[in-house]
């Protein structure tokens, strides 16, 4: 009887121990409560993901837009033209016409017809026509048009991402192990383009015991982007990994490295983003139980 009981103890606290929820100092849980609310705010904005609702690549020559199915660019709106005007693409350049009659807006002022500026720089040309934006992007060998509606459902229903509960254990002190010379490194997307991302050094840390290495892009600036995958990578997050964003190291070589703060890429929103995915190094044989998981299906 005594060794039934002692078990059932043992049971029951084992049980409590698994359902306790992570603890975490008060202001750090701050800390990231307010990252997370400007994190929701930015995707959010006239400028975040959650208000995409097209993407098309171009061909070569005259493509017509509008709302009328007889464009080669429909975009389904009661609230616009049938006819908007017509992208020309012509070796690497292109040129928007609107059409007479339609005013599309460039800085709030009227416009009829303008080389367009590509993402990839900083004076990208942005055309509205009503709560309609557009621009054009540019992927390798790939021009497209993204199209963007401020009055999006998506954008007026969100109410945030589901996270893992904050564990200040995965604030971790990295080292640094910078490559001498600077790498390549290989980086798809899922577009299953490969691009060269130029990669300073990894970011290594350990947990449990065991050592992991994540391999960073310099983007210029004074951070490190990182893209990972994990062990939770398909079910409890994005199948496509998470993203993280770093100081780059200090005078000692250390970096902090808070998961906490690993959030999803834009293709969890919207199938109009071409998120990058993680390079196989980046894959690690942990389960990262932190940061944002996986939105919607």
């Amino acid at each position: 009887m005594k060794k039934s009981f002692s078990l059932l103890i043992l049971i029951i606290l084992a049980a409590f121990a698994c359902t306790q929820k992570p603890t975490a100092d008060p202001n750090y849980v701050k800390e990231i409560n307010e990252w997370d609310a400007k994190r929701v705010n930015r995707l959010k904005a006239d400028d975040g993901w959650l208000n995409l609702v097209g993407r098309f690549w171009l061909e070569k020559g005259e493509s017509t837009f509008g709302s009328s199915k007889d464009n080669d660019i429909e975009i389904e709106s009661s609230k616009l033209p049938d006819h908007i005007g017509s992208f020309i693409f012509n070796d690497t350049t292109v040129t928007f016409k609107a059409k007479d009659g339609v005013e599309v807006l460039l800085d709030g002022k009227p416009v009829k017809e303008i080389v367009l500026v590509d993402d990839q720089k900083k004076d990208m040309t942005v055309l509205q026509i009503g709560s309609l934006k557009f621009n054009l992007i540019i992927r390798d060998t790939l021009y497209g048009i993204r199209f963007r509606d401020l009055n999006s459902e998506l954008v007026k229903n969100f109410k945030g991402v589901e996270r893992f509960p904050i564990d200040e254990s995965w604030k971790i002190t990295a080292k640094f192990e910078a490559y001498n010379p600077v790498k390549e490194i290989d980086v798809p997307n899922v577009l299953g383009q490969i691009s060269k991302e130029k990669c300073p050094g990894a970011v290594v840390f350990e947990r449990d015991g065991k050592t992991y290495r994540i391999d960073a892009v310099d983007e210029g600036g004074d951070r490190l982007f990182l893209i990972i995958a994990d062990q939770t990578s398909g079910e409890e997050t994005y199948g496509g990994g998470r993203f993280m964003y770093v100081n780059k190291p200090d005078s000692t070589g250390t970096i902090l490295l808070d998961f906490n703060k690993a959030y999803n890429p834009p293709c969890v929103f919207t199938k109009y983003a071409t998120c990058p995915l993680p390079p196989l190094q980046n894959y690690l044989k942990l389960r990262i139980e932190a940061g944002e998981k996986v939105y919607g299906h």
